[in-house]
Parts: structure tokens; sequence; C-alpha cells
């Protein structure tokens, strides 16, 4: 039979896997900010600044000592590198091979790509940064010019697309940013020599997501685990069979819902989990990504709302989730005024299953004067609450 788990138990077993809140750091900050993305397997970039963006808000929350020179750095040392998670995502290096065999889908054209390919432009782009060395977007706007009245697809800078196109497929890597502008360079010239770079069998790549998932989510089932990667799911629940055949995994059920687990991950639900400390997370938190997930776990329905027309907004443009003991709690719509260095909170809701509003409050004041420095602000002004009943 499998074991059961209460809801509380099971958010406490993916809080640990997530490293909220983290352990104890005895490694210096740098080597923090790599466990942490290895750990975590990825880490979303995303370019929405209403805050400090979404990669650097993610790892603060992983490491006390977190600086977003880290990034830079990781990708310098070539300990990380930028490639497609869910998303566009930085990476721990020893993952690269199993990137592979999306390239290599792309490549033949059994996996089709978000726009057409032009590989007469693609071998163009390649030839020049072979010849020239890294260049960016921008270093192509002339070519383009000369040729902006040709057909319509150049309309919309063709070159970047076949950067894309070319990244995506594997020519390509980003060998760092300016200005968070990408520059490519040849993956020969990027990659270190040490990386394996064998594409895996399906045995061992559907293997590599099950754990890697599990690792970093503590638990999970099949469809959450082939989240965004197309006609996967049925080769990963064969694979899901055979761990549990062998003892790898082991079933749970969550409120008569069946999941799997690392069987060692269920030792984590010995170690107690920091409930006076509160983190204030980023809409794009690894924890949060497959909202149905969490509404699931933990009862909390969360939408990003600046993709939402202002009128229909409940919560604000850019409402930064709450986590508090095991429980999603509150949101806090908020934005950066960098030239008053103010941070203003447009709107704090406090969900109906928040209990001791007065310790919740003072835990947040703590987390907020963190939060603050993280967002090289001076002060906050808060402008509306809400207690949802």
């Amino acid at each position: 039979m499998p074991e059961t788990l209460s809801p509380q138990q099971a958010r406490k077993l993916i809080l640990h896997a997530q490293r909220l809140p983290a352990g104890r750091q005895t490694t210096k900050p740098i080597s923090a900010t790599l466990a942490a993305i290895e750990a975590l397997g990825y880490v979303q970039i995303d370019t929405i600044s209403a805050i400090e963006r979404a990669h650097h808000h993610t790892l603060w929350n992983r490491t006390s000592t977190y600086q977003p020179q880290h990034l830079e750095q990781l990708v310098e040392q070539k300990q990380v590198f930028e490639y497609w998670a869910h998303a566009a995502a930085y990476l721990p290096m020893s993952d690269y091979r199993y990137t592979l065999v999306r390239k290599a889908a792309l490549q033949s054209g059994e996996l089709a790509h978000w726009y057409p390919r032009n590989n007469k432009l693609m071998a163009d782009v390649l030839a020049r940064i072979t010849a020239e060395g890294p260049l960016m977007a921008k270093d192509f706007d002339k070519d383009e010019a000369v040729i902006k009245r040709k057909p319509a697809d150049w309309a919309s800078k063709p070159a970047k697309r076949a950067l894309e196109y070319l990244f995506m497929q594997g020519d390509l890597m980003i060998a760092k940013r300016a200005n968070f502008h990408k520059v490519y360079d040849l993956t020969e010239r990027v990659l270190p020599y040490s990386v394996n770079t064998s594409i895996p069998s399906d045995d061992a790549y559907f293997r590599f997501l099950i754990t890697r998932f599990l690792s970093a989510n503590g638990l999970g089932k099949a469809s959450e685990i082939a989240y965004l990667r197309k006609n996967s799911k049925s080769a990963i629940q064969k694979e899901l069979n055979a761990m549990l055949e062998e003892k790898s995994l082991i079933k749970v059920t969550v409120a008569g819902e069946s999941y799997v687990t690392l069987t060692e991950q269920l030792e984590t639900l010995e170690r107690p989990i920091k409930r006076n400390k509160l983190h204030i997370l980023s809409p794009f938190d690894n924890l949060l990504i497959q909202r149905k997930r969490m509404q699931a776990l933990f009862n909390f329905d969360y939408l990003l709302e600046c993709y939402v027309p202002q009128a229909k907004r409940q919560y604000g443009y850019f409402s930064l989730p709450i986590l508090w003991d095991t429980n999603l709690v509150a949101r806090m719509d908020c934005r950066v005024d960098r030239k008053t260095k103010i941070l203003h909170i447009h709107h704090l809701v406090l969900e109906a299953n928040l209990q001791k509003t007065a310790a919740f409050h003072l835990a947040l004041q703590q987390s907020l004067t963190a939060f603050l420095i993280f967002n090289q602000c001076d002060e906050y002004v808060l402008h509306k609450t809400t207690h949802l009943s």
C-alpha cells in the first residue's frame, strides 16, 4: 500500500527539496549559489523588472549571501549555462548533455521551433560569428537595414530569429550577457572540454527527468514531470513504473491523490521547518511554476496578473506570493521606484487561511528589511491591505 502523507507533510517534503528555507550556509557565497542552482535544476530567467528580476529573486530566497553578480561569474567560469527548461533558464553545466535531446530533435525537424527556420540566413549568421567572434542581435541590425524592404519575414528581426534557432539547436551558446543582452558564440568556444556531449538514451533521459524533478520538488506525478514536454508523459510513466519496481521510488498519497517520491526523501520529514521564517517569492519561483500543483498541494490559487488587462486584475500587476511556515498565506503587489529608492506595496492581500496575523506581520516586517536591501531600496510604502474572508 502507498504511504499516506498529510497535506502538511507533503508541503514539508516539497519545501525541504526546494530549499525553503535555505539550510545553514558553510561554503563561499558563490559556491552556495551554484549549489542552489544544482539543487533546483534550473532557475528561470525573466525580463520583468517591477522589482529585482526573477532569476536573482529565486536565488536570493535560497542563499542568504546571494549577489546578482554570482550568475555572471558562474557563466564566465562555465559552471552554469543558459538554455531552455520549461522557459529560458540558467542550468548547471553538469546537466548539459541532457539538453542535447531537445537540440537533436530541433536539428532533425522532429521538434518544431515557434517560427520557421531560414537555413540560408542561419548559415550566414553562423559564418559571421565563426569569423568575428561573439556577437549580439544588434550587431546584425546593419545587415537587416540593407534588406528591410525585402520579403516580409525580414520585418521582425530575422537575424535574431536565426540566432535563437542556432542557439536552441545547439550550434551557439550564450557566452555572457551585456546589459542583459545575449552575447552568442560558437558552442565549441564556450563549452568546457570536460563536459560529456554524448546524447543519452531514451531510458537514461527520462530517468534523468524523473530524478531531477523529484529531487528538486519532493514528490510528483508523471503529468507534472512531463510539464510542457510534448509527447513525453507515456514514456515518463513507463520509466516511473520501472523505478517503482526496482524500489528507487515509492508511492505516496496526499488527500487521495497518488504521487511518487525518491525513497531517501522521506527522511526529510524528520527535519523541522523554521516556522518563523517568511519568504517573499517571485511569481517565477520554481515552487510556483505549476499552478495546478500549487492549488492541489498548497490550496493556493495563483495567477500572475501582469498579463491580464488592468480592469480585470484582482490583486495587482506583479503580485508576489508569500510563504510562511508551510503555507502560502498572502500576496503583495510590488513595484520599485528606482529614482526614489522606495518599494511600493500597492496591495497586500492576506489569505483566508492566515491565522495569528500579529505574528505574521512581525515575520513580514523582518523579511521586508532584507527585501528592501535586495531591491536597493531605503523604505517601503504600504498603500492597501485586504484580508480575504
